[in-house]
């Protein structure tokens, strides 16, 4: 018989047994009885082995696999096994504060899907250009929630009920976008939590911040081609990117976040040639370069 708890955390994971060693860590501390929630790490056939993974959780997780590549199956992976009449979903990089999950589950009573706030962690020392951007830029998931009806899955609480009727999270796209998505078209209500914090490490160099949005970019690219008029709606955001850059630079200018001339310089660079990147990606995807 499957014994149920309160909440199940799920945890997508691939190839970084030092943040998710850091991760459990802080999902230890949490403010809630230990004994009302279990943690369910999906792993994503990380090459280091699952007898390195298993070590690195040290019994303090469930770890499934999931054979399909990309975060997404391997929250389902997750999910499926998962024993939480509520499901939290953080990722392996990834510090929960300790109040974040009786945060989480104290808005639960309002809203049927609830999204928390997120926070960066930097190097010390001054930050690089990658650094400065993301301070601007990166991660404002209240906007998200309230403006564009969608949390990021790295803060993310919903029932067990509601994450079933939705379905599981779908590849190839902008998941956590498409999955609230589908969960508001059911009639579920979305809610933001500002005292569920969650901390992702800051981006902190061109390469990485390149990685994250030549991801990004192809989830939107497909998200935006299931409309009727997406590939017109791609080509107006495309054609907006150079100018973009003037729009958003007071931004960087005047935001707190960056401590010194030295960083709003670098965050300002970065801002340019990311959006030159992006113009230069949109373009190829509309030419099919990237099929």
């Amino acid at each position: 018989m499957t014994i149920m708890v309160d909440v199940s955390i799920i945890i997508p994971h691939f190839s970084d047994l030092a943040g998710l060693d850091r991760c459990l860590t802080a999902l230890a501390a949490q403010t809630v009885p230990r004994s009302r929630y279990e943690i369910v790490v999906g792993d994503n056939l990380s090459p280091c082995g699952g007898a390195m993974v298993r070590s690195a959780i040290a019994g303090r997780a469930r770890l499934v696999f999931a054979t399909d590549k990309g975060a997404g199956p391997a929250r389902n992976a997750a999910a499926a096994v998962a024993r939480g009449r509520i499901f939290a979903f953080t990722d392996a990089d990834c510090v929960p504060e300790p109040g974040w999950l009786a945060a989480g589950l104290a808005h639960l009573d309002d809203h049927d899907v609830v999204g928390g706030a997120m926070t960066l962690l930097f190097t010390p020392g001054t930050k690089s250009g990658a650094e400065a951007y993301e301070a601007v830029f990166a991660f404002n998931n209240r906007r998200y929630v309230e403006r564009e009806g969608f949390s990021v899955t790295a803060n993310l609480f919903c029932r067990r009920d509601v994450y079933l009727a939705t379905g599981p999270f779908r590849v190839g796209m902008s998941e956590d976008r498409d999955w609230c998505l589908r969960a508001r078209a059911l009639g579920y209500r979305l809610g933001y939590a500002q005292d569920a914090v969650v901390a992702h490490p800051a981006r902190t160099d061109w390469r990485s911040l390149l990685v994250k949005w030549r991801r990004l970019n192809a989830e939107l690219y497909a998200n935006m081609m299931m409309s009727p008029a997406g590939r017109l709606r791609w080509l107006a955001a495309t054609a907006a990117m150079p100018l973009s850059i003037l729009v958003h630079l007071p931004r960087i200018i005047a935001s707190p976040a960056l401590a010194n001339a030295r960083e709003r310089r670098r965050g300002a660079a970065t801002l340019a040639r990311l959006r030159l990147w992006r113009f230069a990606d949109g373009l190829l995807r509309l030419m099919g370069a990237h099929a």
